[in-house]
């Protein structure tokens, strides 16, 4: 398990899959954020019901398909008992039906297996600051639907050139040059754009302008 960071505001994660190997490498995923603490795992949905909530879990990553009680119902029965966590399914398939049942059982997100580290991190960080998600493919699944906020919606059109550059890699002084406005401009800019996206740095609005596709990559 890994050593809690000292940051007060560490989100915890509890893990939920019947595959040992699966638990592990999520695990490691999660060392992607410094901020995440991996709170627990359980290796059934009736365990992650029992565990999650004395664990202090801020999100539980609940895989769909598990024997005996599968992922949704595992997540109503614990959302029921824990109205403040947070629950992202994870799962192999886009299918539509899945994405409502998940959606009536209460989760606030809904993920690929086949996510990166980065994309699983960004989800964890969205979910925590109040949105719902989907993965990308399985918002453009047929039949796939999304109750989410649309994230980024209140950006200007030069916050969402900033973040771009952002994206990009480059530097406050190197946003300022490209664009011909000053560095405090631009200081101003980022930080508006935090604050719209509900993050605290940098690297997490360039990880969620990914995630959800906000602004092309390089």
């Amino acid at each position: 398990m890994n050593q809690e960071p000292s940051v007060a505001a560490a989100i915890r994660v509890f893990v939920v899959d019947d595959h040992p190997m699966i638990r592990s490498g999520i695990a490691a995923m999660l060392r992607a954020g410094p901020e995440l603490v991996l709170a627990g795992e359980a290796g059934s949905g009736a365990a992650a019901v029992e565990l999650a909530g004395a664990a202090r879990a801020d999100v539980v990553l609940m895989d769909l398909m598990m024997p005996s009680m599968d992922g949704i119902e595992a997540a109503a029965m614990l959302l029921r008992r824990n109205p403040s966590i947070k629950v992202i399914m994870m799962t192999g398939s886009a299918a539509a039906a899945e994405v409502q049942r998940a959606t009536i059982a209460g989760a606030s997100g809904y993920m690929l297996k086949t996510a990166s580290a980065h994309e699983l991190v960004a989800a964890i960080r969205s979910v925590k600051a109040g949105f719902s998600l989907l993965a990308p493919e399985i918002d453009d699944a047929p039949g796939g639907e999304s109750r989410a906020p649309s994230l980024g919606a209140e950006l200007t059109a030069r916050e969402l050139q900033v973040l771009g550059a952002m994206v990009r890699g480059l530097s406050n002084q190197q946003i300022a040059d490209e664009i011909a406005v000053s560095l405090s401009t631009v200081k101003f800019h980022i930080s508006n754009l935090l604050s719209k996206l509900h993050v605290d740095s940098r690297t997490q609005a360039v990880l969620l302008a990914l995630q959800h596709k906000l602004v092309e990559s390089a």
